[in-house]
């Protein structure tokens, strides 16, 4: 294939299923363990990075856009909260299909999910919400936050009494703060200009202090247990910076062009320099043109997020194994994959015509 603007996007929009979504997979080499996954978070990130290129595509290319992203958000619906509320759920709702295609976890309740920050922010950052829904979610964060109901078992313990935004809404899930879920749901809160309080300041504190004490680097798991890698962080930390520019955040923004450098030259994964590369552009620098020919493999064998069996759990002698990967099942979008190298090609190509 070529890897022209409207190349990428033409094989992106022919990965769209009947049904408006883009196929995924979830896995786990250790286990031998393969499964189809039908979730929203893949459509909806998929059709959010395109979304975000659209003023820069031809007026063909925004039409491809458009046409995309009306069958995605047509699907959403059977992944709105189970009882009708506006939060969004990783799997279809009412009925619960949790980890479907597969043979054991979907039978048992335990494995069931409940609505998150990640799903909710995606699906309004890709249609436009009324303000009473945007003011419910609003409401709905403050009372699911840090220190609230529950403390987070599982952060530094530092960070403890941040009141900072948890991933997960529902109320028997323990509290969890990942940095790259947090950069998701607080660009959607500056994009939609809502009020801020103090979940909010804490929630950028968090995310200045793992960057400040370089813990982003040393300890990604526990910094963003969902992603659980440095390139992945500085991805979504460079686009909500690069988007919002917040003032809590600009001191760190020197070294997070710094680590970004460093972890470019230091890769030779080509998804994640594509990342890198992608992330120092959205912080306004230079980078030296990527070579993105010939990325059939790298972006087969690219997963984006994982989920960790035992990131949940509070007992030290549990949590201690959550980060070996053979307790996490990996996440996987074709369509995904190569809407990150369209954007990289299209931010690239903008850097060299500015």
């Amino acid at each position: 294939m070529t890897y022209s603007p409207q190349a990428l996007l033409n094989h992106v929009a022919r990965l769209q299923q009947p049904d408006g979504l883009f196929a995924s997979e979830r896995s786990n080499p250790a286990w031998f363990y393969r499964r189809a996954d039908t979730n929203v978070f893949f459509t909806a990130i998929t059709v959010f990075t395109l979304q975000g290129l659209r003023e820069r595509l031809s007026e063909a290319e925004q039409g491809i856009v458009d046409g995309l992203s009306r069958q995605a958000i047509a699907a959403y619906k059977g992944f709105r909260n189970k009882d009708g509320l506006d939060t969004y759920n990783f799997y279809r709702t009412a009925p619960s299909q949790h980890f479907p295609h597969g043979f054991l976890f979907r039978h048992f309740r335990h494995f069931q999910l409940p609505d998150d920050i990640d799903d909710t922010a995606m699906v309004y950052l890709t249609t436009v919400p009324n303000r009473t829904a945007l003011n419910g979610l609003k409401t709905k964060l403050s009372y699911h936050a840090n220190g609230v109901q529950s403390v987070a078992p599982n952060t530094f313990p530092e960070y403890r009494q941040l009141a900072a935004y948890s991933t997960w809404f529902g109320k028997n899930m323990p509290v969890e703060l990942d940095a790259c879920a947090l950069s998701n749901l607080l660009y959607c809160l500056y994009q939609y200009d809502l009020p801020r309080n103090h979940h909010d300041a804490d929630s950028l504190t968090f995310l200045r202090a793992i960057v400040e004490t370089d813990r982003y680097r040393t300890d990604p798991f526990r910094c963003a247990h969902n992603y659980a890698r440095t390139s992945l962080i500085i991805y979504h930390l460079a686009r909500f910076i690069g988007a919002f520019d917040p003032p809590e955040l600009r001191a760190i923004r020197p070294k997070l062009i710094l680590d970004a450098r460093a972890a470019l030259a230091g890769t030779t994964n080509r998804m994640e320099q594509v990342l890198l590369a992608t992330s120092l552009l959205r912080l306004g620098e230079a980078v030296d043109r990527l070579d993105v020919t010939g990325m059939e493999t790298d972006v087969a064998g690219f997963h984006f997020f994982i989920a960790g069996l035992l990131s949940a759990y509070s007992q030290p002698w549990l949590y201690r194994w959550a980060h070996r990967p053979f307790w996490h099942i990996r996440w996987r979008c074709e369509a995904y994959n190569w809407a990150l190298v369209l954007e990289y090609v299209v931010l690239a190509d903008e850097s060299v015509a500015g």
